[in-house]
């Protein structure tokens, strides 16, 4: 018997008809759900009433999440009686054609538009379906984006991405998917085409009191970036054998130095160092594990770095493996280091030798690459890998190539800013080293100046033309980052509307990224059931059959129909019901959830064990995330905090 009806029968018993305590009322399921409740997002035509009957009601702020308790018909409108969390406080009841259906509560974020054109948002998808399907959609796409650099009105078109970085963190918005699917363009690429609600979370004026407009764009006026400063940071290896690149990346930095005096811009472009070795339960002999030697916040000028650097010498004693630490180094420069002042951001990774993994008893930071590149992300901080492919390292060479590919993946330029020494020469190091610095310390001269961010990279010819080409093309996207933070730039304001997640003409290139919005008790689930996977595939390196019935034997005891998982058709790990309700329907395609017992059997020794240890990295990932009380969001006045979520990227989840 259900709670509602334990009430009624108190009642027809005649006993006092008071509340009952713990009894609270549940929001509605969605269709087919046993876990998941309807919701809704508020829209600025919304009124809250307490009575169906109220003449007028109170305003809501814009695009709220509301749980939905009770659906009532009423002169052929429908009412939804609302509540701001799942735990059976309603506030009142709203017009369900003011309301916008958010089942899946999943969001969009928008890309850095640097090196592609700005997302465009159409009526209907029939009008986007076409320029998707063309061979040559630039055609069709002229016409469009001609009239909005006009300001004029594009008849397919409701509004357009902002020119500046609209920063999903700073400036809160949504972009909840409603619906959606993967298509194959007119040039052979797959990518979604998906409807979206563009709420702001903001509807007031924005900081330089200005409203946003549904077709932004924004001229190339100087002086735009006038405060624009850069803190560029090295993380280098004192390990042994390191003392000519720690001298060579210092000798760089006095001449980059000289340089911005020349030009009075010491105030602008600000250097830091870091260092790291590895593990003192190894050795205590190695002093340190990690250590901040000059902090761009404080250093004050040539001689100032020169001196806090003085004392970094390479270390006296080997390490225990090979790999060092050098995790711990980006973990410290990014968590130690307040980057909040800069609006370039730069770290430039320098080591021979491939990082601790995070599973590792040597390793100080429990991470790995994927975990550290989405913290640069979320601080804004690109990372650069100068990789000392020196012969002693030999062996180690490939798998450090993996993991500084991975944690330098840039998602303003779509690409890694991974670069090899070859052979560890002390000369080609210097080279780089010394173009890398002076490049991204140029390009803040130029955007201090208000003058367009160009110079001589893109017609570079040797051997790091690819390495200042990126430099250009990463200094304008952490331009229009800072831009848009600056102004203030928010989401276009409300409307439905149909965008695809890739570039029309540059196919390859995403215009918006998907996060899954996860509760407190979601995220504590998502690790404990990717927890017993893990586990059960520790089992499965011995057995294969061991590992499949174990997760059998999880997903019993969870509730799942016994007879249900004994059938033919449950091969694979999605199908044993393991992932809660609000995995359903995602759009990613993942690994994990679509192993079969044939395909574990049939993989290597390493090849289960990187699985392993891809699930373990994400279990901390997990444990960070809710430790970071900072990143919690709440989606509706009044809700309670267990209901607060976090932005959890699909690279992320099993």
């Amino acid at each position: 018997m259900n709670k509602l009806a334990i009430s009624k029968l108190i009642c027809t018993l005649g006993l006092t008809c008071l509340p009952l305590i713990g009894f609270a009322t549940e929001p509605l399921k969605q269709a087919g759900k046993t876990t998941l409740y309807q919701r809704v997002l508020s829209t600025p035509t919304c009124e809250l009433k307490n009575n169906i009957t109220d003449a007028t009601g109170k305003s809501l702020p814009a695009f709220s999440r509301y749980y939905v308790y009770e659906r009532k018909n009423d002169n052929n409108q429908e009412w939804l009686s609302v509540g701001p969390d799942s735990y059976g406080k309603t506030i009142g009841w709203i017009n369900n054609s003011c309301a916008i259906a958010w089942n899946m509560q999943m969001t969009l974020v928008f890309t850095n538009p640097v090196d592609r054109d700005p997302l465009l948002f159409f009526k209907d998808k029939a009008s986007l379906t076409a320029i998707v399907d063309a061979d040559k959609p630039e055609a069709l796409l002229k016409p469009i984006r001609d009239a909005l650099k006009a300001n004029k009105p594009a008849s397919d078109v409701v509004a357009q991405e902002p020119k500046e970085f609209v920063d999903f963190k700073s400036n809160f918005y949504l972009l909840p998917i409603l619906q959606g699917e993967e298509v194959m363009n007119g040039q052979g690429f797959y990518e979604r085409v998906l409807e979206v609600a563009s709420v702001s979370k903001q509807e007031s004026l924005i900081k330089n009191n200005t409203k946003p407009t549904t077709t932004q764009t924004t001229d190339d006026s100087a002086n735009q970036v006038a405060p624009f400063k850069a803190a560029i940071v090295f993380v280098i290896d004192s390990t042994i054998s390191m003392d000519p690149y720690i001298s060579r990346t210092k000798e760089a930095v006095e001449r980059v130095y000289q340089h911005i005096e020349k030009e009075n811009l010491q105030n602008q472009v600000k250097f830091g160092l870091v260092s790291f070795r590895s593990s003192l339960k190894a050795s205590d002999k190695l002093e340190f594990v990690t250590k901040i030697f000059a902090d761009p916040n404080k250093v004050k000028d040539k001689e100032d770095f020169k001196q806090l650097s003085s004392s970094l010498k390479q270390a006296t004693v080997s390490t225990s493996y090979f790999a060092e630490d050098s995790y711990a180094g980006v973990a410290q420069a990014l968590n130690d280091i307040n980057w909040n002042s800069f609006g370039a951001r730069y770290m430039i990774l320098i080591t021979d030798a491939s990082a601790i993994p995070g599973d590792d008893k040597l390793s100080s930071t429990g991470m790995d690459a994927a975990q550290l590149r989405l913290e640069a992300q979320h601080k804004g901080v690109a990372i650069y890998a100068l990789h000392l492919k020196t012969p002693s390292g030999a062996k180690d060479h490939q798998i450090a190539a993996e993991q500084y590919s991975d944690l330098t993946y840039n998602d303003f330029i779509h690409k890694s800013l991974y670069y090899p020494v070859n052979a560890g020469d002390v000369n080609e190091f210097g080279q780089k080293v010394d173009l890398l610095a002076k490049a991204l310390s140029e390009q803040v001269k130029l955007a201090y100046k208000g003058e367009a961010s160009v110079g001589n990279a893109i017609n570079a010819k040797d051997d790091n033309s690819d390495m200042l080409k990126d430099a250009l093309l990463l200094s304008k996207a952490m331009q229009l980052a800072y831009l848009g933070d600056v102004k203030g730039t928010q989401a276009p304001s409300v409307f439905k509307a149909w965008i695809t997640d890739k570039d029309f003409v540059k196919p390859t290139i995403p215009t918006a990224e998907p996060r899954i919005l996860l509760t407190k008790s979601q995220l504590s689930d998502l690790s404990d059931v990717v927890s017993k996977i893990a586990n059960a595939a520790n089992d499965g390196l011995i057995s294969a059959d061991d590992m499949f019935s174990q997760l059998r034997s999880v997903a019993a005891a969870m509730g799942q129909d016994p007879s249900k998982l004994k059938s033919d058709s449950v091969t694979k790990i999605a199908d044993l019901g393991l992932l809660g309700e609000y995995l359903d329907n995602i759009p990613y395609k993942s690994d994990v959830t679509g192993l079969d017992q044939d395909t574990w059997k049939s993989m290597s020794g390493l090849e289960q064990e990187k699985f392993i240890r891809n699930l373990n990295s994400k279990i901390r990932y997990y444990q960070k995330c809710n430790a970071d009380v900072d990143r919690w969001i709440s989606l509706a006045d009044g809700s309670d905090p267990r209901e607060n979520v976090y932005p959890i990227p699909l690279e992320m989840l099993p």
